[in-house]
């Protein structure tokens, strides 16, 4: 699957995925994970915490670098990727069908999605 046509991204290098059932799917963008290198731990929020757009919501450490994630909706956690805990280096492996981070309902309004990037879009500007 060819996720490129359907996420948008943050300027931070987060994706959006929206799934059928009107949820969201949350990760890093594969720029973010070639940045970062060879990830080597990954720190999750519980299911059920809430989170603003933009607010801070997990941490990924590298042998390179400790960096934030931020959520690009506001939204609740509904479900955390516990593999990607367990085994960090699944997001160089494959950050979008393995190494998703969190599903997320959304609570805020449509127009948090106005700022979001489609991923052509993104790609032209981190060039």
């Amino acid at each position: 699957m060819d996720y490129t046509e359907k996420i948008l991204c943050t300027k931070s290098h987060e994706y959006l995925l929206e799934n059928a059932d009107k949820t969201y799917t949350v990760g890093l963008t594969d720029y973010a994970v070639e940045q970062l290198g060879d990830i080597v731990f990954l720190e999750l929020p519980e299911v059920g915490m809430e989170f603003k757009k933009g607010e801070s919501f997990a941490a990924v450490e590298s042998v390179k670098a400790a960096s934030e994630i931020y959520l690009p909706i506001t939204g609740v956690i509904l479900e955390i990727n516990n593999e990607a805990v367990d085994l960090p280096e699944i997001l160089n492996e494959d950050n979008y069908e393995k190494g998703w981070l969190v599903k997320i309902k959304s609570s805020g309004s449509e127009a948090e999605l106005a700022d979001l990037l489609e991923y052509e879009d993104y790609k032209e500007e981190i060039s």
